[in-house]
């Protein structure tokens, strides 16, 4: 028997050797696991030496309506990033939309979050319940932020999840007000050939707006933006407002200013919901008048849709106005700052411009037919944003050809030099300045401008960048004429006649070029 008793128990002895071999190999090679039982265990030690404090959370209220509270925490607890790394979660798939998975708490199971420096756990208690775990000594700092965090944060998520929907007004006797239609519109601030920089500035803007309801409430101010888009036809002024609707995430209200039921524009813009964008197109063309009303009338009207009392119902609205030409000619009140905050300007494309575009649409970076297209876009031939994608869309299997289409159409347009005059001596420069083409003031397609009170005085003169914005040489110019008058002066006090630059220049151009130099402030 002792033989036997000590052979069981070097048998027992291997047995135990063999299981703490095979458990230290499967530590090493499995150290995440072994790092994830860790934390657990330094987690088990944190909590039950802490004092917690419990939030229930219920679906239904005392008097058995739905507690909104509810909805909004599970629709954020979805979204914790923690949700994934938890021991357990249910996996949901999405009736609408095929490979669309989401995960949720089940019964039992505890997601942990982090605000402001303070620890925070939800817990699915079953029975359509949640509970909100508070460290007791943070409960009086953040309870009250954290859930106004989670509310913020699940309106955001719902706003953006909900279908977006186009609205148009239908007009006529006894019609509704408004026909809607879902907004599948496929522009987006990132597929808009236009100026990075200036995209960027655009997109801030647009953030901040989305962003000041408390900046604008403690202004008295009503919670809303303006817009006005203006350019040439085809130059992406409608596909610019729609990437700004879907980048807010609002429903479009576009109200044709030419189709019946428009007397009264106070009352299509009360129809309206908050959230929305509200889409003004050929504006100019309206307001000149027509079908027996005069220029006047439709301006007192569209003014007092712009800022009167019946703009202040409702908030959170970004109102878009387009004109297919300039400011020239517009009322001046229509243009001041309140009624249209951001002017932007969409011009022709040029090179860089058509470089962007023919990545969006041909995926091409370079290619051996650019100098061409740049030489053509140099000679002072434009061509619209509408141009160009349609001539890459119809050759969108040959990149060459389709650039080669660019050049014809480039060739078409080109602006041809005007014949040679006689001159005098003296006229050299004048026909010198005459002969070239005209010189953009920006190399991509769109300027940004805030409107200030200089806009409003001019009496509709306008300038391509505006009287408030971003053109930065304008006081370098400025400087330089101020610098020049001095060095003027200077050498007229010291004895020295000025120098005729354009006689002394073989080309009769010298002080052309002088004064082009500082015009661009190079």
């Amino acid at each position: 028997m002792a033989l036997d008793g000590g052979v069981w128990g070097g048998v027992i002895g291997a047995l135990a050797y063999g299981v703490l071999a095979v458990a230290a190999l499967r530590l090493v090679l499995s150290y995440k696991s072994a790092a994830h039982a860790l934390r657990r265990a330094w987690r088990w030690a944190d909590e039950w030496a802490q004092a917690y404090q419990y939030y229930e959370v219920p679906r239904l209220g005392a008097d058995g309506a739905e507690n909104p509270l509810f909805r909004k925490a599970a629709a954020y607890v979805a979204s914790l990033p923690s949700l994934e790394d938890a021991d357990a979660a249910c996996v949901l798939s999405s009736a609408a939309k095929s490979n669309d998975f989401a995960l949720q708490l089940g019964p039992g199971h505890a997601a942990r979050d982090a605000f402001l420096g303070a620890r925070l756990a939800w817990t699915n208690a079953g029975a359509g319940r949640l509970v909100l775990r508070v460290r007791r000594h943070d409960r009086t700092r953040v309870l009250r932020p954290y859930l106004q965090h989670v509310e913020s944060v699940a309106d955001e998520m719902e706003a953006r999840r909900r279908e977006l929907r186009l609205y148009a007004n239908a007009g006529g006797a006894g019609a509704p007000r408004w026909a809607s239609a879902p907004f599948t519109h496929p522009a987006t601030l990132d597929t808009v050939a236009m100026d990075p920089e200036l995209k960027a500035r655009v997109r801030a803007d647009l953030e901040s707006f989305l962003k000041g309801r408390a900046y604008y409430h403690r202004l008295g101010r009503v919670w809303r933006r303006s817009y006005l888009l203006y350019g040439g036809p085809g130059t992406g002024k409608s596909t610019f407002a729609a990437a700004m609707a879907r980048f807010l995430g609002y429903d479009v209200y576009d109200i044709d200013l030419s189709r019946g039921g428009c007397d009264d524009l106070r009352a299509l813009l009360l129809d309206t919901a908050p959230r929305s964008l509200i889409l003004v197109e050929d504006l100019d063309r309206y307001l000149r008048g027509g079908d027996g009303e005069t220029a006047a009338a439709r301006t007192a009207r569209v003014l007092s849709f712009m800022d009167g009392l019946s703009s202040c119902c409702g908030e959170e609205r970004v109102m878009v106005f387009t004109m297919s030409g300039g400011k020239d000619g517009v009322d001046p009140a229509v243009l001041r700052p309140g009624r249209l905050d951001v002017h932007i300007h969409f011009t022709m494309c040029d090179f860089e411009a058509f470089k962007a575009l023919a990545s969006n649409y041909l995926g091409l970076k370079d290619h051996k037919l650019y100098p061409q297209v740049e030489e053509g876009f140099h000679a002072g031939a434009r061509l619209s944003p509408a141009e160009l994608g349609e001539i890459m869309i119809a050759n969108r299997g040959s990149p060459s050809r389709a650039l080669r289409t660019v050049i014809n159409a480039l060739q078409q347009v080109a602006v041809p030099p005007p014949p040679p005059q006689p001159q005098r001596a003296g006229t050299a420069t004048a026909t010198a300045t005459a002969a070239r083409p005209p010189r953009l003031t920006s190399r991509w397609s769109g300027h940004l401008d805030y409107a200030s009170a200089s806009d409003a005085g001019a009496a509709g003169q306008s300038s391509p960048r505006g009287g408030g914005g971003f053109a930065k040489d304008a006081p370098i110019r400025e400087f330089k004429k101020l610098y020049g008058l001095i060095k003027y002066r200077s050498r007229k006090d010291a004895g020295v006649v000025p120098v005729d630059d354009s006689a002394a220049s073989p080309n009769g151009r010298g002080s052309e070029a002088s004064s082009d130099k500082d015009r661009t402030g190079d």
